[in-house]
């Protein structure tokens, strides 16, 4: 009997209501990793009047988890291609949520820190298998609006513990925040274990799975015989090798490798300045803004993010990601260009923060939809390797915003620091533009 190719099946296929409940259930993981990621910044004003220490002590343990997502994306994404997406990405999630319930029982900085460099571990693990799920279970011509729509979940969570924090520190102390989380994210990442089921392109490739990978096209919509085969993937067979960071740079992959590396790490670096730096850049004595202005337009730059990724992901469905995402970085080298020569003026803001709403929108329909951009490039068999390491990489950005966006504020003021935006962003365009195996616009 004639093999069933899974991936062309699932690509040419209908994109059912079920597909759209899977989607949403990796998108709910993606919360979560969003939610536990951004509890220890509302917690720390707490523990440094319960300690008594001073906000530099909490440096170290601010950074670790950036520092253990770079292991964790790397260490997933292996995982997911050799022991499934679904294992890894609920395997991540209930490791971050068990490190998170633990903060709650630490006395000292240092504790905190180990604790959250292991839980960054999880935290970058949980991404790139989110990010190949999503991918792998939606159809080519919806593929990267259900990833984006997956990855822009992050902020949802940040806003979800910025809620928390509100309802449960006041009342409970900080210690509570950390329970109250953890014990909601093992909770759901239980409960995961019954209603998310593997990737289909994944179960393809085992033969003693296509069981499971049969009744699964079932609910998809697709009634296959019991006695036939099944081939996986149909088009990449020629790049498909067994999961490892070597397999990222064969000829085939090795361009396409570098150029993903270097656009997630400028863009990750361009974004992380503005999330760090912002409300210090704006509340400055010689630009004047207030403490509740500069978290405004902190708050206008994420809301714009999360417009622009989803827009983004339209525009590449249409166009592809070619013209669409090398036109979006050019955009945002050229806003970033417009906010250094335009005075930041406190007393008439309309200008200053609708640039930052748009700039956000431009910086995160880059970084969101990269995702999208990493799921196609690389084939099954790799593709949460592919996925993980690149964007591993791309955390050396997330780290390094840190020490850049305070040397461009000390070295030229608010003109240098936007300057760095544009110049990342070049960067970003430049690596983008390097990439062959872009995802192609719909016909």
């Amino acid at each position: 009997m004639k093999p069933v190719d899974v991936s062309a099946l699932v690509d040419e296929g209908p994109f059912s209501g079920f597909q759209k409940r899977l989607i949403a259930g990796a998108a709910l993981m993606i919360v979560l990793d969003g939610l536990d990621n951004q509890l220890l910044p509302n917690a720390i004003p707490s523990m440094m009047r319960e300690w008594n220490l001073p906000r530099a002590a909490f440096a170290n343990a601010s950074a670790a988890a950036p520092f253990g997502m770079i292991f964790g994306g790397v260490i997933g994404g292996m995982l997911g291609d050799r022991v499934g997406r679904r294992v890894a990405l609920i395997g991540s999630v209930l490791a971050f949520a068990v490190l998170t319930l633990a903060l709650a029982f630490v006395d000292t900085v240092g504790a905190l820190t180990i604790i959250r460099f292991l839980a960054g571990v999880g935290l970058g693990g949980a991404m790139p298998n989110a990010a190949a799920l999503a991918s792998e279970y939606a159809p080519r011509r919806q593929r990267p609006l259900a990833v984006t729509l997956t990855i822009v979940c992050v902020p949802l969570g940040g806003f979800l513990a910025g809620l928390l924090a509100g309802q449960l520190v006041p009342a409970r102390g900080w210690r509570a925040l950390f329970i109250g989380a953890g014990v909601l994210t093992i909770a759901i990442g239980v409960l995961s274990l019954k209603t998310l089921p593997e990737s289909p392109r994944f179960l393809a490739g085992r033969r003693h799975r296509w069981e499971e990978l049969r009744a699964l096209l079932a609910r998809l919509g697709h009634v296959v015989p019991a006695d036939t085969p099944f081939v996986e993937p149909s088009t990449d067979s020629a790049l498909a090798s067994r999961a490892s960071i070597a397999s990222l740079f064969t000829p085939a992959l090795r361009r396409d490798t570098l150029g993903l590396m270097g656009a997630f790490t400028c863009c990750l670096l361009a974004i992380y300045t503005g999330f760090l730096w912002i409300p210090a850049m704006l509340t400055d004595p010689a630009v004047g803004f207030s403490q509740p202005s500069a978290s405004y337009a902190l708050s206008l730059f994420n809301v714009g993010g999360v417009a622009g990724a989803l827009a983004g992901a339209v525009v590449i469905q249409r166009l592809g990601s070619r013209i669409a995402m090398l036109g979006l970085s050019a955009f945002a080298v050229a806003s970033a260009l417009v906010m250094a020569g335009m005075p930041l003026n406190a007393a008439a803001p309309f200008a200053t923060m609708t640039m930052f709403t748009i700039s956000g929108a431009l910086l995160n329909a880059v970084q969101t939809t990269m995702f999208a951009l990493a799921a196609h490039v690389f084939p099954t068999t790799i593709r949460g390797t592919g996925v993980g390491t690149t964007m591993a990489v791309g955390r050396t950005g997330n780290v390094m915003a840190s020490y850049v966006g305070s040397w461009a504020l000390s070295a030229g003021g608010p003109p240098f620091y936007f300057s760095t935006w544009a110049a990342a962003m070049a960067i970003v365009f430049a690596s983008l533009a390097i990439i062959r195996r872009h995802i192609p616009r719909n016909n």
